[in-house]
């Protein structure tokens, strides 16, 4: 038992378990412990118990729902820290749901956390503090989201990922700056905007089931991922542009793995692009053995797809 919870935490999720149960530490004192525990309980209990039953049925055994435990975690450190504490549940919920309804042959095609957060948005009038970005926190101890990013993207192999989103990204914004009213964009370059973007690029755009593990693949979906962002904040104003983002580039993600397995180009391969997404033809989840490994080379051959067999390295997935 103590072995395999050691193992666990060992491997990129239970790092990034540690990694976002410190930043809820540092962060949740300034919010208010008896603001921030009751969403937070409530969501991690509400999505634990809920995939717990999922996985169960799935599998045929019993598996600790880390993914989801993850999930509700990155919900409740996006939403408003005074959100009802049910909105944070049902959001929570709502996005481990999606990852068996919303999938491809292979994998979950949007990234739960952000997908719920979204339609939360619309189905709750949520707002978005992204308070666990520890916007609210001394500079010295925002380095801890620094150094903590770096080191979890650097362990499931995604730098190139979140250097060419935020190269473009920051760039894009600079660019607007110089060319027009640069108090439109200066919100970008200050608190808590740019501690988002960081918090955006280490933990949600690096989910390794919705973001590609090649190195080419990664600049392409990381411009992408920018240029939608960007455009969302310029022309819909929307608070969630950056999750905006990230749902473009993993749609993009899912069209390239079927377009590189059946063969199909655009616009011929969409029929087989809306085949591929019904959730009864997805394969068997990794089982937790192969969850738990550490090495890099057991962790392609246990989580890559079929349609990456020979590409690089890919890591159990976060949620």
């Amino acid at each position: 038992m103590w072995r395999r919870v050691r193992s666990f935490f060992r491997t990129p999720k239970g790092q990034l378990t540690i990694i976002l149960a410190v930043f809820i530490a540092i962060a949740a004192p300034g919010q208010g412990l008896r603001t921030v525990a009751p969403g937070l309980a409530a969501a991690a209990l509400a999505a634990g118990v809920l995939d717990l039953l999922i996985l169960r049925l799935r599998k045929r055994a019993w598996e600790f729902p880390s993914g989801a435990v993850l999930t509700a975690m990155i919900v409740a450190l996006v939403l408003r820290a005074q959100e009802p504490w049910w909105v944070i549940t049902i959001s929570s919920a709502g996005a481990v749901l999606s990852k068996y309804v919303v999938r491809s042959r292979t994998a979950n095609i949007f990234n739960p956390a952000a997908l719920a957060i979204i339609v939360s948005f619309y189905a709750f009038h949520s707002g978005q503090s992204w308070w666990g970005a520890l916007t609210e926190v001394p500079l010295g101890v925002q380095t801890v989201l620094l150094a903590a990013g770096v080191y979890i993207t650097d362990r499931v192999n995604k730098l190139p990922l979140v250097l060419s989103f935020l190269g473009v990204y920051f760039f894009l914004f600079t660019l607007t700056a110089f060319v027009a009213d640069p108090q439109w964009v200066a919100e970008i370059f200050r608190p808590p905007d740019v501690e988002a973007a960081l918090f955006f690029a280490f933990i949600i755009l690096t989910d390794p089931p919705t973001s590609p593990a090649k190195y080419p693949d990664q600049v392409v979906c990381g411009t992408i991922v920018a240029a939608v962002s960007y455009l969302f904040f310029e022309w819909a104003g929307v608070v969630y542009y950056l999750l905006a983002g990230v749902l473009a580039g993993n749609l993009w993600e899912a069209w390239r793995r079927t377009s590189r397995r059946t063969g199909t180009t655009f616009p011929r391969g969409i029929g087989a692009f809306v085949a591929d997404l019904a959730p009864w033809n997805s394969v068997e989840m990794p089982s937790p053995a192969a969850e738990l490994t550490t090495s890099r080379a057991s962790a392609t051959l246990a989580f890559q797809d079929s349609t990456l067999a020979s590409s690089a390295s890919s890591f159990p997935p976060y949620l």
